[in-house]
């Protein structure tokens, strides 16, 4: 907020709750318009508005840089003066097919018809206008949007680029009626409608096609059968939020597609209704083993549970903490004084799941031949959370309840912070991690703790059970949500070949490298970041002159990414570019040094003198 509008601020002083004055700097009314006009109206309206009738510089998803998410028109010397120099644009920019030039003729053209109807018809230009103002504008204002949106919000302000779209029309007959004055108007409309077909529905179809074309894209359903086919039978899945939730949905209940796991949506899982569907039986799967009872997480009890440490000495079983929050005992909450409801709370973070080893055994939630040195008989943990929410004391509860019965999984993309300070006991078997009662100490050769991975369960599910969702087809458009997917299962396969060369499994490792490339290739998931590692992993598991023709691919576009910032640097010097520019600039220092660690020697030696020649480049930005 204060980097969008420059915020210095002005010194108000206010009574906070302990009594005490404080002094804080509040926004200037001119602060806050310049904080609308820039942000609000400027970025998060006429940048969208001028994606549909000028141009857009790609599909990445823009929070004020030049490199992403811009409009922009095609036409050099105007798109300069907003994103910097426009020759030698990098791949990042002209590969994605979300770069449509439309000249500005859309928007010309629409300009044109809005000046003939208010000359010709002001009262029902004024009803377009109105249509225009009050599903765009006006949304802006009545929605008054905070800095960094989690996802574009394009789609909110559709009526206004409709309105617009009529104004488009009336273009055409603007035009008409101004030809018609120097031919017959037949002739003219015939010239009017092939001029204005080739000038906008032709161009904006020849470069939006692409970026709006879904066939043959199936990675939707695919992927989430991957997240099931991940899971152990009568497993239960926890997911995090409607993009991960509703695919599955989906494949369960239209394609029947192991139905025997239970998906559990955690942002759901805040609410009463839905933790009393998860305790009844679906499809093949048994209700959710929770304890607490209806009057325990009903609406407005329970919702938050604070942790307050009361120097409790070890662990203590969860299965006694729920027990302690569920009771409705006074001397067990903590009173706030005042007539105010005490509160809920746990006396301590850390916590304790008892371990039944040979169960554990037999259900394949310890892997065959682990050597019992390496299983815990208690999986001992501290809950880095000084709050629960209702959804967080739900997950708590049923690792009290569960007994080890059910093999629990937490999606991938669900996040750290709903994963409980878990992750050492969790067990990677493809887009899931499993709960085991195996503590990883396994450092990776990247330099951070790994978790650990069944290489046995995930190169089956890899090289077997996975669905690719068309990304392998011979041409796909793979939006920004699908190219995060697919970072992440380069990045996954990566980790498998990594850990099956540790275990002297070379042959497999390969397969699998060679399995990510070609499921997962450039012309549709353009090579990024986590190419690096998968180039890493393919080195050593002898991948030989693929590998070379890969690194000098990646070398390439990083450096055509470090010459474009050193370029709009120059032009725009108050234009923070660092953050692309260190990807770049470390890929490409990672890439001259695998080079001279696989010893190819002349890749080696073409690398290091090119990144010589760029490292000034690296260092000025």
């Amino acid at each position: 907020y204060k980097q969008w509008a420059n915020i210095k601020g002005e010194p108000v002083t206010i009574t906070n709750n302990r009594g005490e004055q404080e002094t804080l700097m509040k926004p200037t009314f001119t602060e806050n318009l310049t904080y609308f006009f820039a942000y609000q109206l400027k970025h998060m309206y006429f940048r969208y508005f001028l994606w549909n009738f000028a141009g857009r510089q790609n599909d990445v998803q823009g929070h004020g840089g030049v490199m992403s998410g811009n409009y922009l028109s095609g036409i050099k010397f105007i798109d300069q003066f907003n994103l910097g120099p426009q020759d030698n644009l990098p791949e990042s920019i002209t590969g994605n097919k979300g770069y449509n030039r439309f000249f500005l003729l859309p928007l010309i053209l629409g300009m044109i018809g809005m000046i003939y109807q208010i000359n010709k018809d002001w009262k029902n230009a004024l009803v377009v206008f109105l249509l225009f103002f009050f599903t765009g504008l006006a949304i802006v204002i009545y929605l008054n949007q905070y800095p960094n949106q989690p996802r574009e919000r394009d789609y909110a302000y559709a009526g206004s680029f409709y309105a617009f779209a009529f104004w488009i029309g009336l273009g055409v007959y603007a035009i008409w009626d101004w030809i018609k004055k120097y031919m017959s108007p037949n002739l003219a409309a015939i010239l009017t409608t092939a001029c204005c077909t080739l000038a906008v529905p032709a161009i904006m179809g020849k470069e939006g096609w692409n970026d709006h074309d879904r066939s043959n894209r199936y990675t939707c359903r695919d992927f989430a059968k991957n997240y099931l086919s991940s899971c152990a039978p009568n497993a239960i899945l926890f997911t995090n939020g409607d993009n991960d939730t509703f695919p599955l949905w989906y494949v369960q209940e239209v394609e029947n597609f192991r139905t025997d796991v239970r998906v559990v949506n955690l942002s759901l899982l805040q609410t009463d209704w839905y933790i009393d569907q998860m305790k009844r039986k679906a499809y093949d799967s048994d209700p959710v083993p929770f304890s607490l009872t209806p009057d325990k997480y009903i609406q407005g009890k329970r919702d938050v549970v604070y942790i307050v440490d009361k120097g409790l000495d070890g662990f203590f079983p969860c299965r006694e903490l729920m027990d302690f929050v569920a009771s409705d005992d006074p001397a067990k909450k903590l009173s706030q004084g005042g007539g105010e409801r005490p509160l809920d709370y746990l006396p301590t973070n850390k916590m304790r799941i008892p371990v039944d080893i040979e169960k554990c055994r037999k259900n394949g939630t310890i892997p065959a031949n682990t050597p019992d040195s390496l299983v815990s008989k208690n999986i001992d943990w501290v809950l880095n959370k000084t709050a629960l929410l209702k959804n967080d004391l739900m997950v708590l509860d049923l690792l009290a309840t569960n007994n080890w019965e059910r093999p629990i999984y937490f999606a991938v993309t669900t996040g750290s912070e709903s994963y409980m300070n878990l992750e050492p006991y969790f067990q990677l078997e493809g887009l899931a991690y499993r709960l085991t009662p195996i503590k990883s100490r396994n450092m990776g050769t990247r330099g951070r703790e790994q978790m650990r991975l069944n290489t046995g369960i995930m190169y089956k599910n890899i090289m077997e059970n996975f669905n690719w969702g068309g990304m392998d087809a011979p041409s796909i458009y793979m939006d920004e949500n699908n190219m995060r997917m697919a970072v992440n299962l380069r990045l996954q396969m990566s980790t498998l070949g990594e850990t099956l060369i540790e275990e002297g499994k070379k042959d497999s490792a390969l397969k699998v490298m060679e399995k990510c490339v070609a499921v997962m290739p450039e012309r549709n998931v353009p090579y990024d970041g986590a190419m690096y590692y998968v180039l890493g992993t393919w080195y050593q598991a002898g991948g030989g002159e693929k590998c070379n023709a890969l690194a000098k691919r990646l070398f390439d576009i990083n450096e055509g990414e470090l010459r474009y910032c050193a370029a709009v640097k120059r032009a725009k010097p108050s234009e923070n570019l660092s953050s692309p520019a260190r990807q770049a600039g470390s890929i490409l220092q990672g890439l001259v040094q695998l080079a001279e660690q696989f010893k190819q020697d002349a890749l080696a030696k073409e690398f290091k003198q090119r990144f010589a020649e760029l490292q000034p480049l690296a260092e000025n930005l």
